[in-house]
């Protein structure tokens, strides 16, 4: 079985067809989050310290660290990029243990953040683009890490899942010439938004599946792009989870965490009960009242997502007796009782 090992100072996350699928969480990346782009390049790192521990409390196995910030004073990455990379990674390893994943497109800062990383991280990424190889493949030798290889090259992201394949085997074949086994490349497929190219769910899908099998290697993706520019993207991305791990994808990219309720919807909500002459209690709380009306939570909570990894890996058998799916879902408060019923849904046998 293909395992691709990846560790922090003190804890391990293996990649593999045997293993729970790992989730690797993508929150630490100001691309498109103007706001925290905006903190990143004045210094504050209050947003990345709360990611960091709400995506790990939520159940990620590893954490992307993306520092593409493009500072309003200095627009070079090269030089802003590799010093910031730096400083979040020693940052995030401070607060949480999981294992990291270096992102960025920049290779000063891939090798900033290889330098300043503790254990074994995952390098992400590296295309099929000639020049990309040449830089990055000696890295990943250099530091002996896992790279993700994402399945596009000089002629740019082919439609073609043939293409896509054929791409993501020269890059394997590559990492071979410098001594870099199959089982530390993670393809990922390139997920196509759904709403733009209606077979884009099969295609990568059964790509997954030739990736297994002729290539034997673990694969990755970007969760949200299948199902970007539609409504109800959880809907979409909670199909598409189980979907592909039982065509044997072993990870993705994704967020973890379900969105805080908001303020706007409790103040909503009291408003309903007041107007129907139920009494609210003064001193009750946002969190506790979320969490009485079913709408939620003002905290770091699972998403949807992890719901449907977790029913995934019980039934692709990667959660022995259901063990992890009776702990996940067992209500807060109640120890030692699931769900469906005591003991995990067991009965008590009678003295």
């Amino acid at each position: 079985m293909t395992r691709t090992i990846v560790e922090s100072k003190t804890k391990t996350a293996i990649i593999g067809f045997d293993q729970p699928f790992c989730v690797i969480g993508e929150r630490i990346n100001p691309t498109g989050r103007k706001k925290l782009a905006a903190e990143l390049e004045a210094g504050d790192f209050s947003t990345v310290e709360k990611d960091a521990i709400a995506q790990v409390a939520c159940g990620a196995t590893m954490l992307d660290v993306n520092a593409g910030v493009v500072y309003n004073s200095n627009p070079n990455p090269n030089e802003t990029e590799p010093p910031l990379m730096t400083k979040i990674i020693e940052l995030v390893q401070g607060l949480v243990d999981v294992p990291l994943c270096i992102d960025s497109s920049v290779p000063a800062a891939l090798e900033a953040g290889l330098a300043a990383a503790q254990g074994r991280p995952l390098l992400n990424s590296v295309t099929g683009e000639e020049e990309r190889l040449e830089l990055v493949l000696p890295l990943v030798k250099k530091y002996n890490v896992p790279v993700v290889a994402i399945s596009n090259d000089d002629t740019g992201i082919s439609e073609d899942p043939d293409v896509r394949f054929a791409v993501a085997k020269k890059i394997v074949e590559r990492a071979a010439d410098f001594g870099i086994p199959a089982h530390d490349i993670v393809v990922d497929p390139l997920v196509m938004p759904i709403g733009a190219m209606a077979t884009a769910g099969l295609q990568v899908f059964a790509l997954v599946r030739r990736l297994r099998e002729e290539l034997g290697v673990n694969t990755t993706c970007g969760a949200s792009n299948i199902s970007f520019g539609l409504p109800n993207r959880h809907g979409i991305n909670n199909a598409f989870l189980p979907m592909a791990i039982a065509s044997g994808m072993t990870s993705a990219i994704m967020n973890p965490c379900a969105l805080p309720t908001p303020m706007a919807k409790i103040a909503e909500k009291r408003a309903e009960l007041e107007a129907a002459g139920i009494i609210v209690p003064d001193e009750m709380d946002d969190e506790t009242f979320c969490r009485l009306m079913g709408i939620g939570s003002r905290s770091a909570r699972p998403g949807g997502e992890m719901s449907a990894i977790r029913a995934a890996n019980f039934l692709t058998d990667n959660d022995p007796s259901g063990a992890e799916w009776i702990r996940f879902n067992r209500p807060p408060g109640v120890p030692g009782e699931g769900r469906g019923g005591r003991d995990g849904g067991r009965r008590r046998r009678r003295a």
